[in-house]
């Protein structure tokens, strides 16, 4: 995107003031989607956006500028700016030798979606339409959403790092609602990964249809949820968020340094089960938080947090690993070039146990069973949360039985991972997610085998 010689120009007017650091990143983003809604088209779109981002350092205070126009005057006025921001006044020139980083790409890419048709992604959502539509006559409702992304990012630092990366994701997902005596009950199920149209080799659009329209057919006999601290197991692949949100917002160093973490001051402690092993990992193939290098030119990772229940480490972006004196670990990432980069995760999971899932089932007399976790929200500080449980059954006398109408989950992350007392040999990823922070959403992924917490609250309604 920017001659070399462009770069380490831009770089020597940022610092020329004073500045400690100095980053550009630029980015060439092509983004394309289509929704069907009750049977017609309602939204097909593509769009295109350039643009960079530069950042200057000085000691504690960062000056951040970001502009549309990749032309050298347009890079060093953007240049002059933050580093306006972050120290006004000085002289002197500082050159940057740049030396490129490599990384690999998670996972080839055989065919761009940018190359495919349009009338090829709508084709995809009028078969899944009209396969969820002829699963019963309670489907009163479908919609169905193709999305795909190109993203390719340059970052060039005073510290000498130039690397790349192109990153390539395709999505589907589909909803269903149904309509009976228990009033209207939706089914959903979206798949997406770091790849190309070639996604829909490995998955049916009309297959993921009729999965959605049966889980809403079968919610339509639900009974009332219980109400109360229950044995919950859940199912792999199907609450991977909740440890996500009540777990990995607490080990990013951001919310650690800021004491709004639950987790603060506990590496070396045990903080879960000895059963826990729970890994963050942009190097993940062709998940949906894979990447080559993170949003500060750093190769992705493979970042053990929890190992056998001790809290061994946080993860870290360039600027709190500089304070602590360590090595980034490949988690600071940003939503655009119009963003400064912060700590995120990238794919987060806990690792397969040794049990058979089917008998964890049959050796919990009576609880819950999770298929599906859906949105929530969690108190990083104190590890709070309540989830929303859109897919679950009740277990009776070791077998799942009756399904359950939606409730909520409700505790606490730190307790959640103490109270994990089986873990299952079935380890699966969930669906491909967006987590926002401090107003900016990036693509993440998470997953878990089946496993058991002994004690958690279900905010049913039953007596």
């Amino acid at each position: 995107m920017i001659d070399e010689g462009v770069l380490q120009r831009v770089l020597g007017d940022a610092l020329r003031t004073g500045g400690d650091f100095a980053e550009i990143f630029a980015e060439d983003r092509r983004n394309s989607l289509a929704r069907l809604d009750d049977g017609r088209i309602e939204e097909l779109m593509s769009g295109r956006e350039r643009g960079a981002g530069i950042r200057v350092v000085v000691g504690e205070t960062t000056g951040f500028a970001h502009t549309a126009d990749l032309s050298e005057p347009g890079l060093r006025a953007a240049a002059e700016a933050a580093a306006a921001a972050a120290r006004g006044g000085g002289a002197g020139v500082r050159t940057i030798d740049l030396t490129r980083v490599t990384a690999p790409a998670p996972k080839a890419v055989t065919v761009l979606p940018e190359s495919v048709p349009k009338a090829s992604k709508v084709e995809l959502l009028r078969r899944a339409d009209e396969v969820a539509r002829s699963a019963g006559g309670a489907i009163r409702q479908v919609s169905a959403v193709y999305a795909d992304g190109r993203r390719q990012i340059l970052v060039a630092n005073s510290d000498g790092v130039l690397a790349s990366d192109d990153q390539v994701k395709t999505r589907f997902s589909i909803s269903c609602v149904a309509v009976g005596d228990a009033g209207m009950q939706t089914g959903r199920e979206s798949v997406g990964a770091t790849v190309g149209w070639e996604l829909f080799d490995r998955y049916d659009v009309e297959e993921l249809a009729r999965l959605a329209a049966s889980r809403a057919l079968r919610k339509l006999s639900a009974r009332p949820a219980p109400s109360g601290a229950v044995p919950v197991v859940i199912k792999s692949g199907g609450g991977g968020v909740l440890f996500h949100e009540a777990c990995g917002h607490g080990l990013e160093a951001d919310l650690v340094g800021r004491d709004a973490s639950v987790f603060r001051g506990r590496r070396g402690e045990q903080v879960a089960s000895p059963l826990v092993t729970l890994v963050d990992d942009g190097t993940m193939g062709s998940e949906w938080g894979a990447i080559g290098i993170d949003d500060e030119g750093h190769r992705a990772g493979r970042n053990v947090l929890i190992q056998d229940g001790v809290l061994t480490d946080y993860m870290w972006d360039w600027m709190r690993a500089r304070k602590e004196g360590r090595d980034s670990t490949g988690n600071g990432r940003r939503q655009s070039y119009q963003h400064l980069p912060m700590v995120r995760m990238t794919n987060t999971y806990l690792l397969a146990g040794t049990e058979d899932p089917e008998e964890i089932v049959r050796q919990t007399p009576h609880g819950v069973y999770v298929a599906q976790l859906g949105g929530g929200q969690v108190n990083t500080a104190t590890g709070d949360f309540v989830f929303g449980m859109t897919e679950a059954y009740l277990i009776a006398d070791g077998h799942i039985s009756e399904p359950l109408r939606d409730a909520n989950l409700i505790g606490s992350g730190p307790e959640v991972l103490r109270n994990i007392d089986v873990v299952g040999n079935d380890f699966n990823m969930g669906s491909p997610g967006t987590c926002g922070k401090d107003g900016q959403g990036v693509p993440v992924g998470d997953g878990q085998p089946t496993l058991r917490v002994r004690s958690l609250t279900v905010g049913g309604t039953a007596a």
